[in-house]
């Protein structure tokens, strides 16, 4: 028989209940309301590199609250936040279990710019090296790198990266790794710039490929980019934000090519939402939105390195 214990101590249990008071002190203080959405719905997300957990009736246990939240947007709620369980159908590691608490919130008015700043108040005094450090997604990749994401072919990604498990002393083979798609590419050099990142920071500006449901826009050089930003500390993803696509038509573009590529993957391919889609068609206000991994703040927080010990009961343990 398994071990019945918790992973977590007493301390660290009161360590992640103090986390969620901060959270919802920092958001009243701020009038932004606390909403909660269903973990189970019709369909799931589109993103090609996750796949969602699915019941026996066919629902979808939600990746993230984002499209209903965008509902709620849509009929008029304001600023929102919610701290949500969230589901993934992936293998418990380190850094990841297949059920987590996300916060994620929504400011009508701001861009994503001014979301950075707001997540660096709000993590101000729980984590070190806040306010973060900001940087390009295309300098990132320059300095670790040697490559330019927005000019250079997936030629040169592919070079660029086998140059860099070569220097490094590993093996990997990129065409297999990524089937030589771009947008795969982006993703593997990304996870591997960052890898040994120190300190905070916010990357920005991805490539219109890497946008999901972010929206476009020109960078000081003339440009195209994507208006999104993550926040990575210690090489560690805590968060992802948008200045979020209002346009429908332009995201039922994105959301069909990503499940053309889920097909050619042989991946589940899930129905597309619809009312997502006509939530957006009635109008989304401008807003930004970021969502935050809270058992890897905690994991920060703890200064310990597995999640296994600051979730009470992780994939191991149930």
């Amino acid at each position: 028989m398994g071990e019945w214990r918790p992973g977590t101590d007493l301390s660290t249990l009161q360590r992640r209940a103090a986390l969620l008071a901060h959270v919802r002190a920092f958001f009243a203080a701020r009038h932004v309301l606390e909403v909660d959405t269903p973990i189970l719905g019709a369909t799931g997300g589109t993103d090609p590199a996750i796949d969602c957990l699915r019941t026996v009736d066919g629902f979808v246990l939600q990746s993230s609250p984002e499209y209903f939240m965008k509902r709620l947007l849509a009929a008029g709620s304001g600023p929102i936040y919610q701290i949500a369980r969230a589901f993934r159908a992936e293998e418990a590691g380190r850094l990841h279990n297949p059920e987590f608490l996300l916060l994620e919130w929504y400011r009508p008015g701001f861009d994503d710019f001014a979301l950075m700043g707001e997540l660096d108040a709000l993590l101000a005094s729980l984590l070190d090296g806040l306010p973060a450090r900001r940087m390009r997604f295309r300098d990132l990749l320059a300095d670790r790198l040697g490559v330019d994401p927005l000019l250079e072919p997936a030629a040169a990604l592919v070079l660029a990266l086998t140059r860099h498990f070569q220097q490094n002393g590993r093996e990997a083979d990129v065409l297999a790794l990524t089937g030589g798609e771009r947008s795969a590419l982006l993703d593997l050099a990304y996870s591997e710039a960052i890898d040994s990142l120190p300190g905070a920071w916010f990357i920005h500006d991805f490539p219109p490929e890497q946008a999901a449901l972010a929206r476009l826009r020109s960078d000081a050089q003339g440009a195209r980019v994507a208006a999104r930003f993550e926040l990575v500390v210690n090489g560690i993803e805590l968060a992802n934000g948008y200045h979020e696509l209002r346009d429908a038509a332009e995201q039922r573009r994105r959301f069909e090519a990503d499940l053309e590529q889920r097909r050619v993957s042989a991946r589940w391919v899930p129905v597309l939402d619809e009312r997502l889609l006509a939530a957006l068609e009635h109008g989304l206000p401008d807003c930004a939105g970021v969502a935050l991994g809270l058992d890897r703040v905690l994991l920060l927080m703890s200064g310990v390195n597995d999640l296994d010990t600051v979730l009470p009961f992780s994939r191991l343990r149930i």
